[in-house]
């Protein structure tokens, strides 16, 4: 019996061209508010100034100390304001000399950062918030105490908060997308 056996006769690529070879590699277009863009700085500069006020705020009250919530405020706030001006750097100098941040184990280091110290800020945002609420209307002990000062500091920690989420949640989606 003859049976046809198929013969396999394997073909080689084509040699790539030298145009080919030197075409540049598309690239995302980097989106506003990432790191490395005016967009991150901005948003780091505000990160950084609301948490600094906070923090300033805060700490020229004599008795802050005195209740657990504020002084987590204050702790939340000077790692948002030390993590934030040392990103803001990063971002200057990833301006100046025209550097792309988008290695991954760059922008797994933004978002890890970003997702704590937002974590953090928030939870210090709510409690200072809860225990402002108790001295001032609960108590009504607004005259003995520095409700405005206290009221002032929460505030900027939660507009501090709002500035970081949009840094965490691109660097997220940057992060997620590769």
């Amino acid at each position: 019996m003859n049976v046809s056996h198929p013969a396999v006769h394997p073909i080689e690529a084509p040699p790539l061209t030298d145009a080919a070879n030197g075409a540049p590699r598309a690239r995302m277009k980097d989106i506003q508010g990432m790191p490395g863009t005016l967009g991150g700085l901005v948003l780091r500069f505000f990160q950084f100034a609301f948490a600094a006020v906070s923090l300033c705020v805060m700490a020229t009250t004599s008795d802050f100390p005195s209740v657990t919530a504020f002084c987590y405020l204050v702790a939340a706030v000077s790692l948002q304001s030390l993590w934030s001006l040392s990103l803001a750097i990063v971002d200057i100098y990833a301006l100046l000399v025209r550097r792309c941040l988008r290695n991954s184990r760059i922008v797994s280091l933004f978002t890890v950062g970003d997702g704590i110290t937002s974590t953090l800020t928030f939870a210090a945002a709510c409690a200072s918030a809860g225990i402002t609420v108790l001295i001032g209307n609960d108590l009504d002990n607004c005259a003995v105490n520095h409700c405005t000062r206290f009221e002032t500091a929460t505030a900027m920690a939660f507009l501090s908060w709002f500035a970081v989420s949009p840094s965490f949640l691109l660097n997220f989606w940057s992060l997620a997308s590769k």
